[in-house]
């Protein structure tokens, strides 16, 4: 079994050839004679695999194989119906195949369908894990280690700094971007002191939609390549509206119970409702952006997202306020 590098692997990178292989032709008692025969030849034996003049035509799991009638050919219970990767498809890709159809392994074939190997369950969870550690450090603006499984721990101080501190310096304009929109506000905070109350709660309940948003958002477009953008727009539309809904009511409605105050109350529904709204909107805008430009959707997240998110709703809350104060003034 080839292991997995370092690198960015393909799925030919990661496969193995010393798998069961049987002929349509066969009968299932013949197989079942072949399989037991090599079975210590094998690196893995989730699924037979149904090859016909070098073309993979079908697959049946083991416990298939082994419950199937002795006399029937291995035709007649094969499964036709095939997920596949080509030698080239990305690790990541596999391993996406393997979740969205469910199976513990996924077979590689060429252009004409030419059985080449299968890329076994172990290397599959390797890749998982790798991803799923490489999205971590992604979401708190880390990026290009090798491989991050490994080297961010035994990476020494200096690499880390370099790779933690652009985001965070980012991170700190962004901050004095934010002060600079609640100062630019300093009318409206004056007329209603306790509105600097409910700012953490409008930047969280912003940046806490368009977490889920984006996360969620970005699976879908890695799990399915061909998603329908139009009908997961208006999808996203019709939740954006009921979440902004809910929980500017329920802010409102507390904000009203604590102060008794109809201003605030008004305020923090819209300003929530919209901010809501607009996390949506950029949580979804971001990834495509960088999609168009050709950059892993994921750079749009952690750090980055956050900083526009939290400027974008604070810009909201106080530009609500502002022009609803004056009406109530």
């Amino acid at each position: 079994m080839i292991e997995q590098t370092h690198k960015k692997a393909c799925a030919v990178d990661l496969m193995t050839v010393r798998v069961p292989v049987v002929k349509p032709n066969a009968t299932i008692g013949d197989a079942v004679a072949l399989f037991r025969k090599k079975m210590k030849d094998y690196d893995t034996v989730n699924y037979v695999y149904v090859v016909d003049a070098k073309q993979l035509v079908g697959v049946f799991s083991i416990k298939a194989f082994f419950a199937a009638n002795k006399a029937k050919k291995v035709s007649e219970v094969m499964k036709t119906k095939l997920a596949f990767a080509h030698p080239h498809t990305h690790e990541e890709k596999v391993a996406l195949l393997a979740i969205s159809h469910g199976i513990k392994e996924v077979p590689v074939v060429d252009k004409e369908m030419n059985f080449l190997g299968v890329v076994p369950q172990e290397n599959i969870f390797k890749v998982l894990h790798k991803a799923r550690i490489e999205t971590a450090l992604r979401s708190a603006g880390i990026h290009k280690f090798n491989d991050p499984a490994k080297d961010i721990i035994t990476a020494g101080a200096l690499v880390h700094i370099q790779k933690r501190l652009p985001w965070l310096v980012l991170g700190v304009v962004g901050g004095i971007f934010a002060a600079f929109v609640v100062g630019f506000f300093e009318k409206a905070l004056k007329a209603q002191l306790v509105l600097a109350v409910f700012i953490p709660t409008v930047v969280y309940i912003a940046d806490a939609v368009g977490t889920q948003t984006e996360t969620i958002f970005i699976r879908s477009i890695a799990l399915d390549q061909h998603l329908a953008l139009r009908k997961y727009l208006a999808r996203e539309a019709k939740v954006a509206l009921f979440l902004g809904l809910v929980l500017g009511g329920l802010n409102a409605l507390g904000a009203f119970l604590w102060l008794k105050s109809v201003a605030v109350s008004v305020i923090l529904f819209a300003s929530i409702f919209s901010a809501s709204l607009a996390a949506v909107g950029m949580a979804i805008l971001l990834p495509l952006v960088f999609m168009r430009t050709h950059r892993d959707p994921a750079m749009g997240s952690g750090p980055f997202a956050t900083i526009i998110t939290d400027i974008l709703s604070l810009v909201i809350y106080f530009a609500v306020a502002s022009l609803l104060l004056g009406k109530i003034s």
